[in-house]
């Protein structure tokens, strides 16, 4: 199914391209996140039209994400988990759990999806997790995970 691309993403192309993508890439996510359009010849020029408004927003939302990547990046934040005699985790850390620590620490509202931990955190140590804050802009914070003693 051919499209064309309202922002830039990640490894798929930039603003005003017009790509081929599966049918259920274009409908359920790119289509339906305000992403793309269908690739007629209307939307097509109607694209051509606005493209430079459409640079403009993506720009203030790289600049957004730069200014949070200034603030996170190269930080470390702790975690305490209950942890079993051979220091494994009682479950793992997951990105919603980090995306709640970092909005606790520093205010700043950081979607789980947005996250990717480079390993699964499932054992006490430091952790290094990635941030795709823009398709340009990415954060790297460490995680560090120590034993609680007792359960809360």
């Amino acid at each position: 199914m051919r499209v064309i691309l309202l922002e830039n993403i990640k490894r798929i192309g930039s603003i005003g391209d017009v790509i081929e993508v599966k049918r259920g890439f274009a409908r359920n996510f790119l289509i339906a996140n305000k992403k793309a359009l269908y690739a007629s010849k209307e939307n097509i020029a109607q694209v051509e039209k606005i493209k430079s408004e459409l640079s403009k927003k993506d720009n203030e939302k790289k600049k957004d994400a730069k200014d949070i990547a200034d603030k996170i990046n190269k930080k470390e934040f702790n975690i305490k988990r209950l942890v079993t005699e051979n220091n494994e985790l009682y479950g793992s850390v997951k990105p919603t759990e980090i995306s709640k620590l970092i909005n606790e620490k520093t205010k700043l509202e950081i979607k789980p999806s947005l996250i990717q931990p480079v390993q699964e955190i499932k054992t006490l140590g430091r952790f290094k997790v990635k941030i795709s804050l823009h398709s340009e802009v990415d954060a790297e914070i460490i995680i560090k995970v120590d034993s609680a003693e007792t359960i809360q």
